[in-house]
């Protein structure tokens, strides 16, 4: 077996100590602002499975960072909006807390989900399970 300089885990660790995360409690009273945009990194077969935050928009983890970047060819105008504020989420927290710190070294100010949708849905936050929306 690899062994590997650093754990998945510890990258998590490091990566919460630097960004802005939001309480699934506190999360759920956001969710009425206008000027909130809720982001769901988690894989489709995730969204379509278990359900979606209502009014979250879907953006691929893997696509992030070519989305919120206006020079990049596949740049997403609801990331340009400077009047909004970004939530995102994974399912537990830990894919988001990596996204985020990559988001934040590039610039890009948003915050995310301490513990992920599964908190989300423990905690009585509403699900939707209809037809998403997807990118604009």
């Amino acid at each position: 077996m690899v062994k590997l300089r650093i754990s998945s885990a510890e990258l998590v660790a490091r990566a919460r100590g630097e960004i802005e995360e939001i309480e699934t409690p506190d999360a759920i009273e956001m969710l009425g602002n206008p000027n909130l945009v809720v982001v769901d990194i988690r894989d489709i077969r995730e969204r379509q499975r278990k359900g979606y935050i209502p009014g979250s928009i879907h953006c691929p983890r893997g696509m992030i960072e070519f989305w919120v970047d206006p020079e990049s060819p596949y740049f997403k105008d609801v990331f340009g909006q400077a009047d909004k504020s970004f939530l995102f989420h994974c399912e537990s927290g830990w894919r988001s807390a990596l996204t985020l710190r990559t988001l934040q070294e590039m610039g890009f100010q948003a915050c995310h989900l301490k513990d992920g949708f599964s908190s989300w849905k423990a905690e009585g936050g509403p699900v939707a399970f209809s037809e998403m929306k997807s990118d604009k």
